[in-house]
């Protein structure tokens, strides 16, 4: 009985509360969100058919179904394609006889060549494939063979170079995780990784328990360094195409600024 389906819907509902769908506050509840009886009445179906949804009894909803229940659930654009995926789970060849992921030769080749940008390359499971001198001098963890899910949330160092919006980054990390794993969850590497990370961090079995979805393409670092004082830099994330899920991550400061005088002087010493 495949429960992938199930456990991101019943995740999901946990997270509405009823005053945001116009439902009234009955009282106490014994779990916190919708009852499954709510979240079907918003919907449109039965409550006995959602139970069926919810525990894997029911392999094969309609597309209006699952866009009715996305829309009872608030989902976005990429959660509401992410419930769908899991619906409509497309065969994949088995990952078990897999070789050690790396970066192509070319793709290897530019990052490297790039003495003044700090650049690294991961892999859908945020493994870091190659990174640049400059990576490495902004940030010890972005070194090849690092995994940045577990540099985040297992090396207090990292947490210590943010000074700001730490919560959203990590939250935003593990989203990414699941927007690029999509709803491949019985990987065996993945599945090695998750359990590794839920028994040694309760922050992050708490977050990936919300079964948040979302792609992260671009933003902000605010980071100190130990050397050069406060950056501020954008981060860009760029598909490498022709792979299985490999980002291309660049650091860049703004033309003319502190940063980007912080990141000269970083490059010379």
């Amino acid at each position: 009985m495949d429960t992938r389906l199930g456990e991101y819907l019943r995740a999901r509902r946990e997270l509405v509360r009823p005053e945001d769908v116009g439902l009234p506050d009955q009282g106490r509840r014994r779990v916190p969100g919708l009852r499954r009886e709510e979240l079907a009445l918003l919907a449109g179906i039965s409550s006995d058919y959602y139970l069926r949804l919810e525990q894997g009894r029911d392999q094969n909803p309609s597309e209006q179904v699952l866009a009715a229940i996305a829309r009872a659930l608030q989902l976005d654009g990429e959660a509401t394609a992410h419930l769908h995926a899991l619906a409509r789970p497309t065969a994949r060849p088995s990952r078990r006889a897999r070789k050690a992921e790396k970066a192509a030769d070319g793709i290897r080749q530019l990052v490297l060549s790039w003495t003044d940008t700090p650049a690294y390359v991961q892999s859908r499971l945020h493994d870091v494939l190659v990174a640049n001198p400059m990576a490495t001098a902004l940030c010890p963890s972005y070194r090849e063979g690092n995994n940045m899910m577990r540099e985040a949330f297992l090396n207090p160092a990292v947490r210590a170079m943010y000074r700001r919006d730490w919560d959203e980054i990590i939250a935003g990390s593990v989203a990414g995780l699941r927007a690029l794993v999509g709803p491949e969850v019985d990987d065996p590497a993945l599945a090695e990784l998750v359990g590794d990370l839920s028994v040694r961090s309760e922050e992050f079995r708490r977050l990936w328990a919300r079964h948040d979805v979302r792609t992260r393409t671009s933003g902000w670092s605010y980071l100190v360094h130990p050397l050069v004082g406060p950056l501020d830099l954008r981060h860009e994330k760029l598909a490498v195409t022709g792979t299985d899920g490999q980002l291309l991550v660049v650091f860049h400061a703004e033309p003319g600024s502190r940063s980007s005088q912080a990141l000269a002087l970083l490059r010379a010493l």
